[in-house]
């Protein structure tokens, strides 16, 4: 979905959020990799996704320097605001539509385990990751949400809306939820259809035994396209990093990749 090389636009956007860039001290010394070359890299594997020790040098720096700033920026919460401006921008844009919203969610192989990972229910009980996904009615990803493969649906999709940001852009007030939910049967379950209605939301969830024809998949499918551009970060296909910082970072960054992709395309 994107190119392995890394957009200026994107470090345009980025820049003002990022830590100041480390100075010398007053006994001299190495100058810190700029963060620029270090976007370059953490770009680099997140589309190709190679190891950290393959990548080229030619780019600029190591891969071990891009995990350490990709683990150090995560704990300062430096790609939740990438992302949250990426979104800001497209409400300002008018391509933002949080009245509705879509939930989805898909499960990646985790090769050699780590921290919010469980045997996969569809891969043969193998270490996976599942990545609970909300949209909104173009398909903007809002939020995406890490818990283990054998975690239950129902267990995610309330705390997944609860983490619906507030997004500016607009004059008034953010709005605090989605006046709907579209969500497949997996999501099936009165008591959630309940806690949604008391938090003003109402739920279109299939019902198990309603068999087809609910015509549903006339708005579900953005969400399954935007699973489709998440998987095609390679990082994202399948899981290698053991830290749950790093995961989390990562779902971020692929968050923001994605509005980054859909504000170019929305604005040539």
């Amino acid at each position: 979905m994107a190119d392995a090389r890394m957009p200026e636009g994107f470090y345009e956007v980025v820049v003002s959020l990022l830590p100041p860039e480390k100075q010398p001290g007053p006994q001299g010394g190495r100058r810190a990799v700029r963060h620029h070359t270090v976007l370059k890299v953490i770009w680099f594997v997140l589309v190709t996704g190679c190891r950290w020790k393959d990548v080229p040098q030619e780019i600029g720096c190591s891969g071990e320097t891009g995990r350490t700033r990709l683990q150090a920026w995560e704990r300062l919460g430096i790609w939740s605001k990438i992302h949250h401006l990426l979104l800001t921008m497209l409400n300002h844009e008018k391509h933002l539509h949080l009245e509705t919203a879509i939930i989805d969610s898909t499960q990646v192989r985790a090769f050699g385990g780590g921290e919010a990972t469980g045997p996969s229910p569809v891969d043969r009980r193998k270490k996976g990751t599942k990545y609970t996904l909300l949209v909104d009615r173009d398909g903007v990803p809002l939020v995406i949400r890490v818990a283990a493969a054998n975690r239950s649906d129902h267990q995610e999709i309330l705390p997944t809306v609860v983490d619906c940001p507030l997004v500016g852009g607009k004059p008034g007030r953010p709005r605090t939820h989605p006046q709907k939910l579209y969500g497949d049967a997996g999501y099936d379950c009165e008591a959630t259809r309940s806690v949604l209605r008391w938090l003003g939301i109402e739920p279109h969830i299939r019902h198990r035994d309603g068999g087809h024809g609910s015509h549903l998949g006339r708005v579900r499918w953005v969400v399954e396209r935007t699973i489709s551009w998440i998987k095609g970060l390679r990082r994202m296909r399948v899981r290698y990093d053991r830290s749950g910082v790093s995961i989390d970072a990562w779902t971020t960054i692929a968050a923001a990749v994605i509005c980054l992709h859909i504000l170019t395309e929305a604005n040539p």
